[in-house]
């Protein structure tokens, strides 16, 4: 201390003190500095002789003891106590202050140039720690692995990787390359900025045992979705000795297993927290409850839920999303009424995950509700409530209260409302309002970002807008992005235009799984199961591992070609990787072994599926019955209901068209009872396959009455029962009924008009005939296909108005078919017409049968004509084409 100052009295220096800082000398007297629990009043005396003391005061009682600091001039002679108040300045979030202090210190040292770059980094200012790091640099300050740390982490900050790479390049020139500090940045650095490679390379280039490098590089991963690499780092943890995961290690890779659902490993991470005692972590047992919520496995998430000692309202919304995500509203509803009753805190968060749970059209008063509970709360303003509220207004069909709460939100204009707005718009088609608002948002300078331009493409269907967005994402930047270059792609395959949509695949500079598997759906939804094969060998070679969902799609190609062979391969494959319990995998495992006509591999996979659901038992059902074992699909329909699962429409539907084909009408009544019972008689897929079973079996009245009772029978029940007509040769009733399938502004389509024509041919109606067969084309701009030309031929040929049938085919605008001139034989053998009948089977031995029964009718005609050797000499080209003719039977019942 001074000599000077023992010459003056401490309470005349205190009084002065006073007088210019009245109101931070009481403080100074007792300042709340804690050491050890005790709080200790500061003398100047004190703070003069130990700085340290500095640490842990309020922006008043820091100033105060820079005034006085200033008076004694001990700021300038000692610059341990000036570093001291530069940190306690920074503690205070007044860099100002600190930056000036810094600019009048007579001369720095590391420590300061140190402590003014972590306390920019402290508050934010990091563009402000890089200048400083620059002047450092500038003036030749030797730095030191806190320096080198300190703007690592301020390079991670911004994101920002040139300036990462100059930093980098001086570590490795000084020679600090190897200091853990500076390693440890530079893990954090590449993990933080998603290049998660590098930072494996610096964790791997030399053995480092601080557990901070390695959580940086779990942590990394799971932020850049890579999720099997952090449960990878993360078990090469676990068998070091010297490195003991803690609960940030634990916390990571539960998360990185919600996220790919992999419940077996989650549950062994859930034992290491058991087994270390973290489990009483907030953070760590909300990851775990994450896990099982996400996994849907809700028993053991409610288990956990429970045992938390803890529980926020993060814990709270995790059980309300894991119960959405399994379609159990009800239960939601449940968590959410508990939470509100223990009084917990209810966010915007909370109120989404609710919303979410609205989002199917039974559940529309509930979603009104909710949406007058978040006005109640003041929630309501939350741009994150009024993205749900737009998004569940729409998925429950009134999209007019989407709009609604969009024009209510004129001061609020976020992203995410703007992209739930549009999508709406774009799923119920009206792409004139679609148009305009992407307009608008473009007008009002915001930005769609890349989730927003993936969350549209991905539900757009009509070509000439999806290619306007595929400008604007152009235009923005956004297409190198791998999920909204995915985006692109499946916007071109549901537009059918396959050719943009493989340019936009080949243009993606990183493929993922997700872009493999969205480009083999688009090949095989647009009828290319080949190529699909193809593009998911290439995928094999180019090293991409391919996950459930793009096996799942390999496999419905293959039972599109069908391939069993292949479907088998990849079947054991699906085996070797663990997939064989994955419910996508095990569906179209299903689907492709019932295609390929295997029922009994398809049969297998279902009784070895650990949880069946509907969409299994009913493509196991649908699969027997499209191959004509009524009987198994029988049996497989009794045990599944004997599950007291609910049967859906597509399997009843699948059962009474096979019930159709074998004429069985007892067991067809039965299931048509069955479907009165449990009040799904109404359903228009059911209604049309009772329509065509009771027509099968010969029961017209039956169909009437099916039809009649039908609340707004479709398309197709229409034309069913206009078909149904037709065979049984009520011709007139057909054509009533299709006036007033007109009358009840219901479309006709192609087949519709087959149905028609069939009629008019059954009821000899030639004028009428040639009626609807120019109303398809001049009313309905449907062009005429060969069936409906048969039909005509049928027509004139039951008629007997040959020349007019030969003169009709003559002037076909589509070459004749081989079923066109088999129409026209049978209608000559009918009539007797020999000459024009032979002209007709010259041309089916031209084009080439299929089947023995076309060589059969040649031949019989050529015998009707006693030209016997030319009708033996048919006969005999049955067994040389190869063709087989099946034994005749009958059956009585």
């Amino acid at each position: 201390m001074a000599p000077w100052i023992h010459t003056i009295n401490k309470h005349q220096i205190l009084l002065c003190f006073r007088r210019k800082y009245s109101s931070s000398a009481t403080l100074l007297e007792y300042p709340p500095v804690v050491y050890g629990g005790n709080r200790t009043s500061i003398e100047p005396r004190l703070l003069l002789s130990n700085p340290k003391i500095l640490r842990g005061l309020t922006l008043g009682e820091t100033k105060a003891a820079h005034a006085l600091l200033l008076k004694t001039c001990v700021i300038y002679s000692n610059i341990y106590t000036a570093n001291n108040l530069i940190d306690a300045y920074s503690e205070c979030s007044r860099m100002d202050y600190a930056f000036k202090l810094f600019d009048e210190m007579p001369m720095w040292n590391v420590v300061a140039w140190n402590l003014i770059i972590t306390g920019s980094n402290k508050n934010f200012l990091y563009e402000d720690s890089w200048r400083v790091f620059c002047r450092m640099h500038n003036v030749g300050v030797d730095m030191d692995e806190f320096t080198y740390s300190s703007i690592l982490s301020t390079c991670a900050a911004l994101e920002h990787v040139a300036r990462a790479m100059q930093v980098h390049g001086l570590v490795t020139k000084n020679g600090f390359s190897l200091n853990e500090y500076v390693r440890a940045a530079m893990i954090i650095f590449f993990a933080k900025c998603s290049k998660v490679g590098d930072a494996l390379m610096v964790l791997y280039d030399v053995h480092c045992d601080h557990v901070v490098c390695w959580n940086a590089v779990v942590s990394g991963a799971v932020k850049n979705k890579e999720n099997w690499v952090a449960l990878d780092v993360f078990a090469q943890m676990c068998r070091h000795s010297s490195l003991i995961p803690n609960a940030s290690t634990l916390m990571s890779a539960l998360t990185a297993c919600a996220a790919a659902e992999e419940l077996e490993i989650g549950q062994i991470v859930h034992g290491r927290v058991i087994k270390i005692g973290a489990e009483g972590d907030v953070f760590v047992g909300s990851a775990v409850l994450n896990l099982y919520a996400k996994c849907g496995v809700m028993f053991d998430a409610i288990k956990q839920f429970k045992l938390m000692p803890i529980r926020n309202v993060v814990s709270w919304t995790t059980v309300i999303s894991g119960f959405v995500q399994k379609g159990d509203s009800g239960s939601a509803f449940q968590v959410l009424t508990e939470m509100q009753r223990v009084g917990e805190e209810i966010n915007s968060f909370t109120v989404s995950s609710v919303l979410s749970a609205c989002a199917i059209p039974d559940m529309f008063e509930e979603a009104l509700q909710i949406h007058c509970w978040a006005l109640k709360i003041g929630l309501y303003s939350d741009p994150a409530v009024k993205a749900s509220l737009i998004n569940t207004y729409s998925k429950v069909g009134s999209v007019n209260l989407s709009e609604i709460v969009f024009a209510e939100t004129q001061d609020l204009r976020q992203v995410s409302v703007y992209t739930n707005m549009i999508s709406a718009f774009a799923q119920c088609r009206n792409y004139e309002k679609t148009i305009i608002l992407l307009r608008e948002m473009i007008r009002t300078g915001t930005t769609l970002d890349k989730y927003g331009i993936s969350s549209i493409l991905s539900i757009m269907d009509s070509l000439t807008l999806g290619r306007q967005v595929h400008g604007y994402a152009l235009k923005l930047g956004l297409v190198a992005e791998v999920s909204v270059g995915c985006s692109i792609l499946i916007m071109y395959s549901k537009c059918g235009n396959l050719e943009e949509s493989l340019k936009a695949f080949e243009q993606l500079e990183t493929k993922d799984s997700a872009a493999w598997t969205s480009m083999i759906i688009g090949l095989v939804e647009n009828g290319c199961p080949d190529k699909a094969i193809k593009l998911f060998k290439k995928m094999g070679l180019e090293e991409s591992i391919p996950d459930e969902k793009s096996l799942a799609a390999v496999l419905n190609a293959c039972s599109y070609l069908p391939c069993s062979k292949l479907g088998r391969e990849i079947h054991g494959f699906a085996l070797q990787c663990g997939f064989s319990e994955g419910r996508f995998i095990n569906e179209a495992l299903m689907n492709m072994y019932s295609k390929c006509g295997d029922l009994s591999s398809a049969k297998s996979v279902c009784l070895m599926m650990p949880f069946k659901d509907e969409v299994s038992w009913s493509s196991l059902i649908s699969g027997f019955c499209q191959k004509g074992h009524v009987e198994e699909a029988l049996r497989l329909f009794h045990h599944y209901h004997l599950y007291n699962m609910s049967v859906d429409a597509f399997t009843i539907s699948s059962i009474l068209r096979a019930l159709a084909s074998s004429s069985n009408s007892n067991v067809g009544t039965q299931l048509h009872s069955y479907t009165i019972k449990v009040g799904s008689e109404s359903d228009s897929s059911i209604g049309s396959s009772l329509i065509l079973m009771y027509s099968k079996c010969g029961n017209i009245g039956d169909c009437d009455k099916v039809f009649e009772q039908m609340k707004g029978p479709d398309l197709v029940c229409w034309t069913t029962m206009i078909t149904s007509y037709a065979h049984h040769g009520k011709g007139h009733e057909a054509l009533q009924l299709f006036e007033r399938m007109k009358r009840s502004k219901i479309k006709p389509d192609a087949v519709t008009f087959s149905a028609v024509l069939s009629a008019c041919s059954h009821a000899g109606l030639v004028e009428e005939g040639y009626s609807h067969l120019n109303a398809m084309m001049r009313e309905y701009g449907i062009e005429p296909g060969p069936k409906h030309y048969a039909c005509m031929v049928c027509l004139l040929g039951r008629a007997g108005r040959f020349n007019e049938a030969e003169g009709f085919i003559a002037n076909m605008p589509i070459k004749p078919g081989i079923f066109v001139w088999e129409t026209l034989l049978a209608s000559c053998k009918v009539h007797g017409n020999h000459e024009l009948g032979k002209i007709a089977a010259e041309k089916i031995m031209e084009l080439g049968p299929s089947d023995a029964i076309t060589y059969v009718s040649v031949s019989n005609l050529y015998a009707e004509a006693r030209e016997w050797e030319r009708a033996l000499e048919i006969r005999g080209w049955v067994g040389g084409s190869g063709v087989r003719k099946d034994v005749g039977w009958s059956f009585v019942r």
